[in-house]
């Protein structure tokens, strides 16, 4: 079991290799889920992630940033975005698609930040463990398949997003868990501003350096294993 916190009681998370049926505390309905608290409180992913994903939403049509990692950085200081969840499978796309068309790139940034939410929304949270795959690499690909308008018949397209969702897989792995999701988001974008750059030539930018300013709130922080932990700590 990993633990994290509870949005209800504040108690410890579980986490099950097999699915449990459980009722969602926030609107009643049921899901099978692999998560719930120490005295079963369970909240499903539409609930956790509704008032963070507006907040990303917002901050995104209205910033006109180059960078990212900045993005995502305030929208990681709004009481909405928490720790862990799955909005952070959302907010690394459309950070990304918001710096992108800053740079110069083209694309209409209302319907692809709305496919964004879309896509993002069907990546649920723990699929870092469950799926070995995280999600929020798999938001910078589906960044990457948004601006070039790619499709399962898509060709050259078809294939950099592949890969650039496979450079944020190794990067994200070659760290190691458990997982922390502020860190795979720094890990993921920083993976697709360059992929970007080198196959689009739209040069968004990064900080000299990246620092997290969470790391006391994640209980299996990694510490000085982690390359954005401030130094001296």
């Amino acid at each position: 079991m990993v633990t994290g916190a509870c949005l209800v009681c504040g108690k410890p998370l579980c986490y099950y290799e097999q699915e449990r049926e459980m009722t969602c505390a926030a609107c009643g309905q049921a899901f099978l889920s692999r998560a719930s608290c120490e005295d079963g409180h369970y909240i499903c992913d539409d609930c956790h992630a509704r008032q963070g994903v507006e907040a990303i939403m917002a901050y995104c049509r209205a910033s006109a940033s180059r960078n990212p990692v900045f993005m995502v950085q305030e929208m990681m200081d709004h009481p909405a975005i928490y720790m862990h969840g799955n909005e952070h499978h959302i907010m690394v796309g459309a950070a990304l698609i918001a710096a992108y068309r800053s740079a110069g790139g083209e694309v209409e940034l209302l319907p692809a930040l709305a496919e964004m939410r879309a896509r993002g929304s069907q990546c649920p949270g723990g699929t870092c463990g469950f799926w070995g795959c995280c999600g929020a690499a798999v938001s910078a690909g589906m960044f990457y398949s948004i601006v070039t308008k790619t499709t399962p018949l898509s060709g050259k397209t078809w294939g950099e997003g592949n890969l650039l969702t496979a450079k944020a897989l190794e990067a994200i792995g070659t760290i190691g868990g458990p997982r922390c999701c502020k860190r795979n988001a720094f890990t993921a974008i920083r993976a697709a501003v360059e992929f970007t750059a080198e196959r689009r030539g739209v040069s968004m930018e990064l900080p000299e350096r990246i620092v997290c300013r969470h790391f006391q709130g994640n209980q299996q922080c990694l510490r000085h294993r982690c390359p954005y932990y401030p130094a001296g700590r």
